[in-house]
């Protein structure tokens, strides 16, 4: 048995560069976060070649669809493993919120399946089988900070933000990715340099990286949920350095340099959103 780790991603920035006939083209500047699902793992010696899944959570699917039932799929057919497995997913990253739920747990099954069945293979290959489910998948398996190109499956890593603390807030409603690009109009959308948020990360500069928090999807998700408004009006009006939406949302997060106003703001929210869920994380190296 493994039990493998899954944690969320925030983006720093997110631009939409351009359309191709089945997808967008992005840069995106994510990174890692302490928030996370975990992913447990056990080998059955049976011959069968089953997946047995299960969730603590009833919002989520334990057939096919899910995106863990796909990656050990995926993984086994490659490898020929015979064997049957059971997979147990703890929930603690909000479903469809733009901080990656599906993806990392996804690649956790990637990078369990390999260490339980002691496969030789590397993390830049589980990145390529990853990509056939997923854009973000590859980065939830290489973690860290990068940046993200294409469909956000070709990564660049760079240097990590300076630690700080993260507050997510996330109104318990659930974005798709699919209608929220579809939406998306180039001729609404601010112009993004993402040039700016990559010489702050390098320069470390956390005053500037909360000024060049970017998404050019946050006005398109609103739409769908203007409650985005107010959850970033509340964490500006109660000290936070930098707010912005996550992906395609629609969990909104905060930037808090000091330990002591990550206390203030989190109970703060937890005060002002009583039906949300609020979560306090931090960046991770």
């Amino acid at each position: 048995m493994i039990r493998v780790k899954a944690p969320a991603k925030i983006n720093l920035s997110l631009s939409i560069i351009g359309k191709q006939a089945y997808y967008h083209e992005v840069e995106m500047v994510m990174t890692t976060i302490d928030l996370a699902d975990y992913i447990t793992i056990s080998r059955i010696a049976d011959s069968k070649g089953e997946i047995l899944l299960s969730t603590d959570s009833p919002s989520i699917s334990s057939g096919k669809s899910n995106l863990v039932h796909q990656a050990a799929t995926l993984f086994m057919k490659t490898y020929h493993i015979t064997d049957s497995v059971k997979i147990e997913i703890e929930k603690n990253i909000p479903i469809s919120g733009g901080l990656a739920g599906g993806s990392t747990d996804a690649a956790a099954t990637f990078r369990g399946l390999r260490d339980l069945f002691q496969i030789d293979c590397t993390d830049e290959y589980l990145c390529v089988l990853g990509a056939e489910l997923g854009s973000d998948i590859p980065f939830c398996i290489m973690g860290g900070t990068a940046l993200a190109t294409g469909r956000g499956e070709i990564l660049t890593p760079i240097k990590s933000p300076p630690l700080c603390w993260v507050i997510l807030v996330n109104p318990r409603l659930s974005a798709s990715t699919k209608d929220i690009y579809k939406a998306f109009s180039f001729a609404e959308a601010d112009d993004i340099d993402t040039r700016l948020m990559l010489n702050a990360i390098e320069n470390q500069n956390f005053d500037e990286i909360c000024m060049y928090l970017a998404n050019h999807l946050e006005h398109v998700t609103t739409r769908f949920f203007p409650v985005i408004t107010d959850i970033k009006q509340a964490l500006h009006e109660n000290g936070a350095n930098g707010v912005r939406m996550s992906g395609s949302g629609p969990t909104v997060f905060a930037l808090v340099y000091t330990e002591k106003r990550a206390k203030h703001l989190y109970t703060q929210m937890k005060k002002i959103f009583p039906q949300y869920a609020v979560f306090m994380a931090r960046t991770l190296v």
